[in-house]
């Protein structure tokens, strides 16, 4: 088993694509740490600078205590499970599974032994004599397992291994790695974009948006707890509420959140309420899930919006409600355009050298998909308005009809508060 330690690490490839940005994150011994985000935000380059097959740029890379920069990729004792699978396909499963030992010139006997046992738990002893092509996706994905685990590394690094797969199988082998990592006690790094594979495997989960680390913790800080705007809309399963409003204090008697047609009342009671005053009379970022909403009749006293319904979807097992509510809806932030760090970065290593920093307090061609698509001029859409619908969670059976006016419950206790870069108001509890 080995620990990860990430130190200020950042990676600019040639022409200013900066794809890692001074990330900060250690993998404890024996943990299933996932990183999640979206298409492009930098995952797959981290996985593969950890691995040795990208230079880093600068910061330190440490495994087991030991600073690995320029550690060859074979002396990391590091097992590596791609999106393809990248199985040898002129060989047999057997042959397959077989080859990092063989590579490694152990015992025939202990290769043999080992291949077996590893088929049998893995439900592909009868596809040891078979070629890849032959076999279905799920299949060439656990042989691919196979190949990493049977040499026994200290570290597994798995780059969305179930992503080119449908879902009922998804939901398959998630479970089985989720079993097998954890019985064999090693510490894995597992990259997806997929929220549900995250919050079902991770022992922690570690966001990034743009090369950025946003948050790190449990699924369920995570979800519950978000640090920033990004994090709480990119893990709802429907899209989050995100609408803008400004903070008043009448009288300084409670806390007005003012959407201009509507308006919400804090009591001082409420641990948020210090911490939201300090931006009286400022504009603020208000998160609500769809399930912190709820159909409620017009003598209802609580705190309460209402409009009237757009359209209404089907999920089978669930309706979600959109009402026009004539709310300031807005988009998640992101993080600054980092096209500045990067030219700064390329600036320094071409006049200086690594840049070498002590070990800070740890938070817990490049691929495609892992180069930020953000054209020279475009600008962040941080702050841009949306349609002003307001996503209600139903039930099956659905409250209203499209064209009903209605008004629905707010659950003060999970509104998410956060200032108008996306950062939280106030402080995660953690």
């Amino acid at each position: 088993m080995s620990t990860v330690v990430l130190d200020n690490v950042s990676k600019v490839y040639p022409g200013g694509v900066l794809a890692v940005d001074r990330m900060n994150l250690r993998a404890n011994e024996g943990e299933l740490l996932v990183l999640l985000g979206p298409s492009g935000c930098g995952k797959s380059t981290l996985l593969r600078m950890i691995a040795g097959l990208e230079e880093i740029t600068s910061g330190d890379l440490w495994l087991n205590g030991e600073i690995a920069n320029g550690m060859p990729p074979r002396d990391r004792n590091v097992a590596m499970v791609f999106q393809n699978g990248a199985l040898y396909p002129h060989r047999t499963v057997r042959g397959n599974l077989a080859f990092p030992l063989e590579i490694a010139k152990a015992d025939p006997n202990l290769v043999r032994d080992r291949v077996t046992e590893l088929s049998r738990a893995l439900r592909i002893d009868e596809t040891l004599d078979r070629r890849p092509g032959t076999l279905s996706g799920g299949q060439r994905q656990r042989v691919a397992m196979g190949r990493a685990i049977v040499r026994q590394p200290s570290l597994f690094l798995m780059d969305e291994p179930l992503s080119n797969l449908d879902a009922g199988m998804r939901t398959e082998l998630r479970m089985e790695i989720s079993a097998l990592v954890r019985a064999l006690g090693i510490t894995t790094i597992y990259v997806t974009h997929d929220q549900v594979e995250a919050l079902t495997l991770a022992d922690r989960i570690a966001i990034m948006n743009r090369g950025v680390l946003q948050d790190v913790g449990t699924p369920g800080q995570i979800y519950n707890d978000p640090a920033t705007a990004f994090v709480a809309a990119f893990l709802s399963s429907q899209q989050l509420n995100l609408v803008a409003c400004t903070v008043r204090a009448p009288q300084n008697q409670y806390i007005l959140l003012d959407f201009g047609a509507h308006q919400l009342t804090i009591p001082w009671s409420d641990p948020r309420a210090y911490a939201i005053s300090q931006h009286t009379g400022q504009q603020i970022i208000v998160g609500m899930r769809p399930d912190a909403l709820s159909p409620v009749p017009d003598t209802y006293e609580g705190a309460t919006l209402s409009g009237r319904v757009r359209t209404l979807e089907y999920h089978g097992h669930e309706w979600l409600a959109y009402i026009e509510a004539g709310l300031p809806s807005v988009a998640a932030p992101e993080p600054p355009d980092p096209r500045g760090r990067a030219a700064d970065l390329e600036q320094r290593n071409g006049s200086g050298g690594r840049i070498r920093a002590m070990v800070r307090r740890l938070i817990s061609g490049p691929p495609d998909d892992d180069i930020p698509d953000h054209p020279s001029g475009s600008a962040s859409n941080s702050g841009s308005h949306r349609r002003a619908d307001l996503i209600v969670r139903l039930g099956a059976r659905p409250a209203w009809r499209a064209g009903d006016g209605a008004r629905v419950a707010v659950d003060l206790s999970r509104l998410m508060v956060f200032k108008l870069d996306g950062s939280r108001i106030d402080t995660p509890k953690r």
